[in-house]
């Protein structure tokens, strides 16, 4: 009982739904180990992921061959002393995982001392406690030092004697006063980490529009450039407010259908090209990208005389058109629709044709009051 109440200080979840990859594990950036009921999987590489505060994650080796699985609390070399952290990934998939990480050196990989004890989670909470008063504290000192820097977060190493400063600045800042400050008032080895909109937006956490936890919080690890090109390549309506997420820059999933609207978008005629037909010319007015479908009208500004076709009988009726002919219609069964010009609204009937009808009350006819007043004739 004790050692699930430590966990779900770290975790949040039940150990028995996490260590086996049976369940979703209540981490950020939680991968699904589908190798863990493969015999011999842990036996394939020492290497070892732990997962620390929100999105940072860490490569260990297991040097003491301690039976780890995941969801396991574990104590892992840092400098200076000791961090703790919980194993997320194990086996043959943690050799994928770094190359994801990108590591530069292989003396990036440290070495796990043991799973925690008693003592180390003492200590683990004890430092726990305080990063939330120290982040407040910090940004109180930063501010007395009028840095142009927003400090997001604060993390406390597992044994208390170090701490990072994660923040947000949008030009290079001297903190160095600040390092000073900072260690003369928490008493602790001070660490500064720049991080990016994107990159705080995964460490809080959130809900995006779409109603699914942020892919920066869940499984993202690494964020590419995101244009405005991608929204026009899939005809989205280039709207700051929809396109932006909660990090208030452009969506990272605005790159995600990106190559596929591509190709889909190199089987479609050229937007610049009118089709002739014997009653009229038509010009682009929409396409439907992925469908193949191309929308065209007489008219180059306004809906008028909508037709939809694919973009094969499109390209046809433009190589009839290179060689002098005109179809009859856009159509390939050469219906011609009915002419219809452009909407106009003013010409409409009244709004208030939908209303309605006030009933008509009848009227009585009033009496005349001569007819009541009696008549007085003199004789």
């Amino acid at each position: 009982m004790e050692q699930k109440k430590e966990y779900d200080l770290i975790t949040g979840c039940d150990r028995g739904l996490c260590k086996a990859a049976i369940g979703r594990q209540d981490r950020q950036l939680n991968t699904y180990d589908w190798l863990a009921d493969v015999p011999g999987n842990a036996d394939q590489t020492d290497l070892v992921e732990v997962q620390f505060k929100h999105t940072r994650k860490g490569y260990y080796h297991n040097v003491n061959n301690l039976p780890l699985k995941k969801g396991d609390i574990v104590a892992v070399e840092a400098n200076p002393g000791h961090d703790i952290g919980v194993v997320t990934l194990t086996g043959r998939l943690v050799k994928l995982q770094l190359k994801k990480a990108n590591l530069k050196s292989a003396d990036d990989i440290k070495r796990i001392y043991r799973i925690a004890r008693q003592i180390d989670m003492d200590k683990f909470r004890e430092a726990k406690a305080r990063e939330h008063s120290t982040m407040i504290e910090s940004r109180e000192i930063a501010k007395g030092l009028g840095l142009q820097m927003k400090i997001g977060d604060v993390e406390y190493q597992g044994d208390g004697n170090k701490a990072i400063f994660y923040y947000i600045a949008d030009e290079r800042v001297d903190f160095r006063q600040l390092i000073k400050d900072l260690a003369a008032a928490f008493h602790v080895r001070i660490e500064m980490k720049q991080i990016g909109a994107r990159q705080e937006a995964g460490r809080i956490g959130g809900t995006g529009p779409c109603g699914r936890e942020l892919c920066c919080a869940t499984w993202m690890k690494n964020f590419s450039s995101v244009s405005t090109g991608a929204a026009r390549l899939q005809d989205i309506s280039l709207n700051p407010q929809k396109l932006a997420g909660m990090c208030a820059k452009l969506k990272c999933c605005l790159n995600y259908e990106v190559d596929d609207y591509m190709e889909a978008g190199k089987k479609l005629p050229s937007k610049e090209v009118v089709l002739q037909t014997l009653d009229a010319d038509y010009y682009h007015f929409k396409s439907d990208i992925l469908a193949g479908m191309v929308t065209y009208s007489t008219d180059k500004n306004v809906a008028a005389n909508l037709e939809v076709i694919t973009a094969e009988r499109a390209k046809a009726i433009i190589e009839m058109n290179r060689h002098g002919e005109k179809p009859e219609s856009l159509q390939e069964d050469g219906r011609v629709q009915e002419a219809k010009g452009p909407v106009d609204l003013a010409t409409q009937e009244s709004i208030n044709r939908f209303d309605k009808a006030k009933k008509k009350k009848k009227h009585k006819p009033k009496k005349r009051q001569d007819a009541q007043k009696p008549s007085h004739h003199r004789p």
